[in-house]
């Protein structure tokens, strides 16, 4: 579990196509409190960490997991939101994240809005009944809340720490982002379903 509060931006070091994709991703987290088969969100997917050395970790995405993200994309240097899992007792500043991702949502829009940056998302048709304003939303692991919903379109203020803590800042219309629906409103909309 995370909370959508970004720790680290990580950039890929090195990307290994082979029967999974394996990403070598450089951190300044100190590798020697994070074990072999630790989950790591990296830009909202939850990755288990299967290599490390001083200052860099090494994942494996499987062929599902670049079907449903963003990953299939990332190249060396590409920049990471990056988070560690949550410990008991730890403060929770976003929402629940599992790291589980539903779908990308496209940039339509984003314009300035006072100090932040307004953007407009399309999120696939089938997500979109499970977006409602004020609710959460996790955009390349990245805890926001929905302004407005209209149809399958939703808006975002991002403000200016965390356009600089984060990669969203320099993101552009056109672009992806890795898109998880709020845990709660999965399972209202799956329960609501066998009705």
């Amino acid at each position: 579990m995370f909370t959508g509060i970004i720790t680290d931006i990580g950039k890929v070091q090195r990307v290994e196509r082979r029967g999974d994709t394996r990403f070598v991703i450089a951190t300044r987290y100190d590798m020697d409190t994070v074990e072999i088969g630790a989950s790591i969100a990296c830009s909202g997917p939850c990755l288990t960490v299967v290599d490390k050395g001083a200052g860099w970790f090494a994942v494996d995405a499987s062929a599902e997991t670049l079907s449903k993200t963003t990953l299939g994309n990332w190249g060396v240097d590409s920049r990471i939101n990056l988070e560690r899992a949550l410990k008991v007792g730890d403060e929770l500043g976003g929402h629940i994240v599992t790291g589980h991702i539903d779908g990308c949502a496209e940039i339509l829009s984003r314009k300035a809005e006072g100090d932040s940056v307004r953007f407009v998302f399309r999120a696939p048709a089938a997500l979109s009944r499970y977006i409602a304003p004020k609710g959460g939303v996790a955009l390349d692991g990245i805890s926001l809340t929905v302004n407005e919903v209209d149809g399958d379109t939703f808006g975002v203020n991002v403000i200016p720490h965390t356009q600089k803590m984060t990669t969203l800042g320099g993101l552009q219309p056109g672009a992806q982002a890795n898109l998880e629906i709020d845990i709660l409103a999965r399972y209202v909309g799956r329960l609501r379903e066998r009705d």
